[in-house]
């Protein structure tokens, strides 16, 4: 079972269903570290079952990411690898033709300068071109994925990534962050693809905003596991810079708490229209990686350098959180939130 805040289960997970304990939540926290039983590894991850009602909008927000927050304060590999996949079920479910086959899945979005994908209607809609930035294309069995229509729209198109004509180009993850989640380039040579909603649908769905929100919980989860580094050692030794350095950490995590649990609301109450769901996406977005980022740096000062270099764990989840929260674009995220409040009356 997958515990959660105030539920004994996550309604229909199968028996055999990996536990996650609930110590990560946007209730109260819990008081202990994540269960072992919360899949460690990207393989384990992917192999477990994960409930078919865990979709935003449905009444079951909060508890979606209450897990993907608990699996990030685990491990944000983890997390990465999960959030796209329970994203595309998702998206799938919403465009009507849900995945029963039990497939693991991604998500390629992305664009990129100097290369272009697109979907061609040959009888049967082929994708040709190259797609950056998709994650684990060598180990999923599907995707979902953006391409170019000829008449300049854009469109959402379901693939099989075992298809011979998809090829992954050599191109090194020289990062230090989510090194089991490298992102490459992937070429397309006339790849049967099965189109998912209508051209522009994928942009347009208010669940586009809420998927955003989602990855925002996985980033929660990884600065609770660095404070709970914090905590440990504030509980380990009396020093007054580092009670300090607790109390503000607390109170920045409360921030992004609250921002997420308010958006899981409003998520579940269908509350706000389009332009209103993309404008809170952008505020959790924005709150909760501000949180990460003074979550890093006071983590930094507090502990200094040796569990940075002594600790694995320690090391690889500051390098994880680092590299994760650059998918929030910071100050053109603010430019484009700016431009669309100055268009309206003052929001306050």
């Amino acid at each position: 079972m997958i515990w959660t805040t105030d539920r004994e289960a996550v309604r229909g997970a199968a028996p055999e269903t990996t536990m996650v304990d609930a110590a990560v939540r946007l209730a109260p926290f819990g008081e202990s570290g994540p269960s072992p039983d919360v899949p460690r590894t990207v393989d384990d991850a992917l192999r477990t079952p994960w409930p078919d009602d865990l979709l935003p909008g449905t009444g079951a927000t909060r508890e979606l990411w209450e897990l993907l927050a608990t699996l990030g304060a685990a491990d944000l590999g983890v997390a990465r690898a999960v959030e796209p996949h329970l994203d595309a079920r998702a998206i799938l479910a919403q465009a009507g033709v849900p995945d029963r086959g039990g497939r693991t899945w991604g998500v390629f979005a992305a664009e990129g300068p100097g290369v272009r994908l697109d979907a061609v209607d040959d009888g049967g809609w082929l994708l040709r071109g190259t797609k950056p930035w998709c994650s684990l294309a060598g180990v999923l069995d599907a995707a979902l994925v953006t391409a170019h229509l000829a008449d300049g729209g854009r469109a959402l198109f379901a693939v099989d990534l075992h298809d011979p004509g998809v090829r992954l180009l050599d191109q090194e993850w020289a990062s230090r962050g989510l090194t089991e989640i490298p992102s490459t380039a992937v070429a397309f040579d006339d790849v049967a693809a099965t189109p998912v909603g209508a051209p522009g649908w994928y942009l347009e769905r208010p669940g586009f905003w809420w998927g955003g929100i989602g990855v925002a919980a996985c980033w929660f989860g990884g600065a609770v596991g660095i404070a709970r580094r914090v905590h440990a050692e504030a509980a380990r030794r009396d020093d007054p810079l580092l009670a300090m350095h607790l109390g503000a950490v607390d109170h920045r995590l409360e921030d992004a708490r609250r921002a997420l649990a308010e958006a899981a609301g409003l998520v579940d109450a269908h509350a706000l229209d389009a332009a209103q769901g993309r404008l809170l996406a952008k505020r959790v977005r924005a709150t909760v990686a501000g949180v990460c980022e003074d979550v890093l740096g006071r983590a930094a000062h507090a502990l200094g350098p040796a569990p940075l270099a002594l600790e694995a764990e320690h090391a690889k989840r500051v390098a994880d959180l680092q590299v994760y929260v650059r998918q929030q674009h910071a100050e053109r995220d603010d430019v484009s939130s700016g431009r669309a409040l100055a268009s309206e009356a003052a929001p306050w």
